[in-house]
């Protein structure tokens, strides 16, 4: 019979040992991956992948974009267990009322005591919004256990996939298919309209963001929210190849490119749902604007074709607000079509509300 030596023994030993722990470990391992992999995967705008093993019921969100999208496929408002002061129109937003405030707007400082106190799985916030550091927010939160769920919902190229993650989310795939047809449809109603316009018939667009300064324009670039929705809606974004999101500009080119059209961002005029501009400040903006040096030669200022859009037109409303958006451009062509009655549609059939307040400003010959 052979006999093994104490060295042998041992070696034998240790190696079983290793190969032994080898095999807790990889089968540990599998079944730590498949815990975090979940049943349910989303990737956010940030292209960070997100895991849960079943629909989320707490939330947290800082924007009324996101609370708009989801009422659009009809989630369940009972998820959403904080919020921004931005939920403070009460008749559009009455669920949240008594909802715990987590911070004063979406581009405030987040209030990390009632942030945790509202024991949230999923803090949705925007995902390339240029005054929300969403990195710094992913660093604080993902430690302790609270997913920061990136989605901007004010893109045009984003915004079916947007929509998507939170259906995902949620089981509402159905709805979000129902939804993406009507888009679909209303866009085709615009498209067919301006199918073969000629391309000296489409107006030369600036669009000036509301951060403008009285000497140093900020414009809109084709990376912003509305160059392809003015675009779609038959129009030229003379500043769309200029670097950035936004980028100052000079009087002077706005001078020498001279467009047809001048559009402002409403954001932060008296506009939008139950806002009324009862103080007239579009037309005081758009007198300011007329007055400035050399703009009485401008074609949008002589023709008198300067328009405000109010901030509901860059979100998830935009797909139903294209075609006012068409109509302002190339009246003749969308005469016959009722573009409000797209605006309408939008609040009763997916906030259950009239819609009231005025959403756009324009001058004389817009």
């Amino acid at each position: 019979m052979t006999k093994f030596s104490d060295k042998s023994v041992a070696i034998f030993q240790v190696v079983l040992v290793v190969f032994c722990s080898l095999g807790v470990w990889y089968y540990s391992d599998n079944i730590n991956q498949e815990d975090s992999i979940g049943e349910i995967q989303v990737t956010d705008s940030n292209g960070v992948l997100h895991s849960f093993e079943e629909q989320p019921t707490r939330v947290a969100i800082t924007n009324t974009y996101a609370a708009s999208v989801m009422r659009m496929l009809g989630v369940d408002s009972s998820v959403i267990v904080g919020v921004s002061g931005d939920f403070q129109e009460e008749k559009l937003w009455p669920e949240f009322t008594d909802t715990p405030i987590i911070q004063q707007s979406a581009h405030s400082e987040i209030d990390f005591e009632a942030l945790l106190d509202s024991r949230p799985e999923i803090y949705l916030v925007f995902a390339t919004n240029g005054m929300v550091d969403t990195n710094a927010i992913r660093e604080k939160l993902e430690p302790i256990g609270i997913h920061v769920l990136a989605l901007d919902f004010y893109k045009y190229d984003y915004l079916r996939y947007e929509i998507s993650v939170i259906a995902e989310l949620f089981g509402k795939q159905s709805e979000a298919e129902q939804l993406f047809s009507e888009f679909d449809a209303i866009e085709k109603e615009v498209s067919d309209r301006i199918l073969g316009l000629n391309e000296t018939l489409r107006p030369q667009i600036v669009m000036e963001h509301h951060a403008s300064l009285t000497r140093d324009p900020v414009v809109l670039t084709g990376t912003s929210q509305w160059t392809d929705i003015i675009e779609k809606a038959g129009g030229v974004n003379i500043f769309k190849d200029l670097p950035g999101h936004t980028t100052h500009v000079d009087m002077e080119a706005i001078l020498d490119a001279n467009p047809d059209i001048l559009m402002f961002d409403g954001i932060t005029f008296d506009i939008g749902f139950n806002n009324f501009d009862e103080d007239d400040s579009c037309s005081t903006h758009m007198e300011f604007i007329s007055e400035r040096p050399g703009f009485d030669n401008v074609d949008a200022v002589t023709n008198d074709r300067m328009i405000i859009m109010a901030g509901e037109f860059a979100g998830p409303m935009m797909i139903h607000g294209l075609p006012t958006l068409a109509k302002i451009f190339h009246p003749a062509l969308f005469e016959d079509l009722d573009a409000e009655k797209y605006i309408e549609d939008y609040f009763v059939n997916y906030h259950n509300i009239d819609k009231i307040g005025k959403f756009v400003c324009k001058s004389a010959g817009s």
